[in-house]
């Protein structure tokens, strides 16, 4: 068992996933105008999409990368969570009218009700709307979670509303989750709980892994569904970077030595640290201050 040192504390949080892109124009689109986050910022080929002041996908332009074979680990998912099912439901209206041929799917997960995309260079996007903690079913502290068929029309019918539609961008929204394709479990577990400091919270025997901090159903899951066996990441179009914020200089502090502890090469800027897990996915850890 993780001894409690260890552990990340409970108010940790996602961060904005950076995605590297070969359209930058195309990309900023589909974001913006589809998912309905607003463009913060863009310079240098760097652009930043969110809602409030929040960021939630930062794009970079790499026209000289290639898309991964198949097989690649990398990521599976950015989940950006909603306030409210009327602000899930606006940007799922949105992307509906705009994108339709990027819906994949949707899920109850008894934890939550999701809705789940492909943007236009093939990652992976959930949005998705918690249902409230006391809610939740734990047994032996693992979470209960399932996928449940959810009409999209349906959920659209109950909970869009021209006002929420017209007023998404000034409405909450930010990383719920963050959702890995890897190249085996075990290797997954090994490193985000045993050495990072997440809690498990679910798992699927050989196939997934679900952990969080502060007993969250999961702020990041690992899954070998489409990677199985997968080495290290060639530079790539896709995941960029997975930033996790912790609350204090503290926390950062004992994170970073922990790592270092377990011989996990880091670069610390001052602000944030930076490692890779096994298969070469980039992990940020800095402050939410």
């Amino acid at each position: 068992m993780t001894d409690t040192t260890d552990l990340l504390a409970p108010s940790t949080g996602m961060g904005a996933v950076t995605l590297r892109v070969g359209d930058l124009d195309r990309m900023i689109a589909y974001y913006r105008d589809g998912i309905r986050l607003e463009l913060l910022a863009q310079e240098n080929g760097r652009a930043v999409l969110g809602r409030g002041s929040t960021p939630i996908v930062l794009l970079e332009h790499a026209p000289e990368l290639k898309h991964a074979t198949p097989g690649s680990a990398g990521l599976f998912h950015t989940a950006i969570l909603f306030d409210t099912k009327a602000d899930l439901a606006a940007s799922l209206y949105s992307v509906a009218t705009r994108y339709p041929n990027t819906f994949t799917g949707s899920a109850d997960h008894l934890v939550s009700i999701a809705f789940y995309l492909t943007d236009p260079e093939g990652n992976g996007v959930e949005l998705y709307w918690d249902r409230d903690r006391t809610e939740w079913s734990w047994t032996h502290g693992r979470i209960e979670m399932d996928s449940l068929y959810v009409d999209p029309n349906g959920f659209l019918r109950e909970n869009v509303t021209e006002a929420a539609v017209d007023a998404a961008l000034a409405r909450p929204g930010r990383v719920g989750h963050v959702h890995l394709s890897v190249g085996d479990v075990e290797s997954a577990r090994a490193f985000y709980v045993d050495r990072l400091g997440f809690s498990t919270t679910a798992a699927m025997g050989g196939q997934a892994l679900f952990v969080s901090a502060g007993g969250y159903h999961h702020h990041m899951a690992m899954n070998v569904w489409n990677s199985r066996g997968a080495g290290r990441r060639a530079p790539a179009l896709g995941l960029g970077l997975v930033r996790i914020e912790v609350p204090t200089g503290d926390d950062l502090g004992a994170l970073t030595e922990r790592m270092r502890h377990y011989g996990v090469e880091t670069r610390d800027d001052g602000r944030a640290v930076r490692f890779d897990d096994p298969w070469a996915n980039l992990i940020e850890v800095r402050t939410a201050e």
